[in-house]
């Protein structure tokens, strides 16, 4: 490897070297007031791709450090995902409910709809009241709530009063604004382009 580090200019190198001093310095005296820990509720929502992407991430990395985890997919029933093969290999570490039809467009019956929005509700309850799970992904619970499938006073109210120890990520875009406010961290995925308005279909490993 060759050696450029006779490139630098010495007064250059010596500001670089104070001015990152510095900036760690601030960055440990914030550091130094951030002392609490303990469960979050998280929603990712936006227009944009990558959020259900984003929180079967944050199941792998509970994964990796040893943590039960339970998932219940809201709408996505048909889908045979990716993420759903990689997961079952973890039989002892997560719980995966799959609960819905598809689409509501898919059934076309509102009945049938509501139906699998309470049932995967009650699913994803009962996984909360499991003291050994440390993780419950919602995927896609957003959609059910913005078509008014549930309540959503009663899953805010249930999910403001989950165990202190436990993390809960809900997934879907047109996230309500009670349940935003009721969150620790909203992440909102904003489209920039989508291969979907170029003619791409869902394709694996990219969306399923």
């Amino acid at each position: 490897m060759t050696d450029t580090s006779s490139d630098i200019d010495p007064e250059v190198a010596a500001r670089h070297a104070e001015k990152m001093a510095k900036k760690r310095a601030a960055r440990n005296k914030i550091m130094a007031t951030k002392d609490k820990t303990g469960g979050l509720l998280i929603v990712h929502t936006g227009k944009g791709k990558g959020k259900s992407t984003a929180a079967f991430g944050m199941v792998c990395r509970a994964i990796g450090h040893g943590m039960k985890v339970g998932v219940v997919q809201f709408v996505k029933g048909k889908w045979e995902t990716g993420e759903r093969k990689v997961l079952d290999a973890f039989p002892d570490l997560v719980s995966i409910r799959t609960m819905g039809e598809g689409f509501t467009w898919d059934t076309q019956s509102l009945e049938r709809d509501v139906a699998a929005a309470r049932a995967a509700w009650e699913a994803a309850k009962q996984l909360m009241a499991d003291p050994e799970i440390k993780m419950v992904l919602m995927d896609e619970l957003n959609i059910v709530l913005r078509y008014d499938y549930l309540p959503i006073a009663e899953v805010v109210g249930t999910l403001k009063a989950k165990r202190p120890d436990l993390h809960v990520i809900v997934t879907g875009r047109n996230a309500k604004d009670e349940l935003v406010e009721a969150a620790d961290l909203v992440t909102d995925m904003t489209m920039v382009k989508h291969p979907f308005r170029s003619g791409f279909q869902a394709q694996a490993g990219i969306e399923f």
